[in-house]
């Protein structure tokens, strides 16, 4: 008797389990965005050009961590952040005083102060990806994956 009183307890925990479930699988899905001053939205994406001031390997002070491009622009000087990995590794990112560069990515404030976190930067014919679409910076490993993606894709096309 104690074991069938034992069973029924056990199935009815089950089914209550199994109904539960249902009823949260037809509530609408929760959306969750990152917010901060650290996100990064792809939607609010913008492209700057300018000419090149200085390339900063390591911040000035007052500056977010990671090398900085910067820029003279017609509305001014900006602080382009290239992140902690962008002037290392194979195909690492390269520009001289005076080159005109445009960069693509988004304009944050941070610590009081605007910087443009750049997700890409054009020099010339050539594009540096510098962070991925997430606005994660991408290791040198990341950047010779993609390049070597690229260039499987142009060969099959």
């Amino acid at each position: 008797m104690k074991q069938r009183f034992a069973g029924a307890c056990v199935l009815m925990l089950l089914s209550f389990f199994a109904l539960q479930r249902s009823v949260h699988a037809q509530t609408a899905p929760v959306t969750t965005r990152v917010a901060g001053p650290f996100s990064y939205d792809v939607t609010q994406e913008v492209t700057v050009e300018g000419t090149v001031s200085t390339v900063l390997p390591n911040p000035a002070p007052g500056m977010i961590v990671g090398s900085h491009l910067m820029l003279s622009t017609s509305s001014g000087a900006l602080d382009v952040s290239l992140g902690t990995l962008a002037l290392r590794g194979k195909d690492a990112f390269s520009a001289k005083p005076v080159q005109q560069v445009e960069a693509t990515g988004v304009m944050k404030t941070l610590r009081g102060k605007q910087v443009f976190l750049a997700r890409t930067v054009k020099v010339g014919d050539r594009v540096y990806a510098i962070r991925n679409v997430h606005g994660i910076p991408l290791s040198p490993l990341a950047r010779e994956r993609a390049i070597q993606g690229d260039a499987r894709k142009g060969e099959t096309q």
